[in-house]
């Protein structure tokens, strides 16, 4: 079973920027869906941004063009740049994986979630 690591969080500043990883072990990220999600206290889980088997990629409402997704094979990792961030983005990150087949936008569709990092952006 594959497992996820995320790095990354951090305290930054309205504005700022932030640079997430999710290393994958245990699998390789090629036989997977991922994604990330993020949770404040309180609250389901908001899906934040998804790539798929075959490359394809969503984003959430509240992050498009601000955020961007991305797969480096070879590291077997995934990332999620952060760009353009707002107060309203702090909440604990989550990587997740999925069925290669599926698009991860909902939690009933993950079956491996990372631990999780904290991002706070204060304004």
């Amino acid at each position: 079973q594959v497992q996820l690591i995320e790095s990354g969080g951090g305290l930054v500043q309205a504005g700022g920027s932030l640079r997430l990883s999710c290393v994958a072990s245990g699998g390789t990220l090629s036989s997977y869906a991922m994604a990330w999600f993020r949770q404040t206290p309180g609250k389901e889980h908001e899906f934040v941004a998804t790539v798929t088997w075959s490359g394809n990629i969503y984003y959430g409402a509240s992050v498009k063009g601000r955020f961007t997704i991305s797969e480096d094979n070879a590291k077997n990792t995934v990332y999620l740049q952060l760009n353009s961030l707002k107060p309203e983005d702090t909440a604990v990150y989550y990587c997740a994986a999925g069925d290669q087949y599926r698009v991860l936008t909902t939690v009933e569709n993950v079956h491996t979630w990372g631990q999780g990092t904290q991002v706070t952006v204060s304004s």
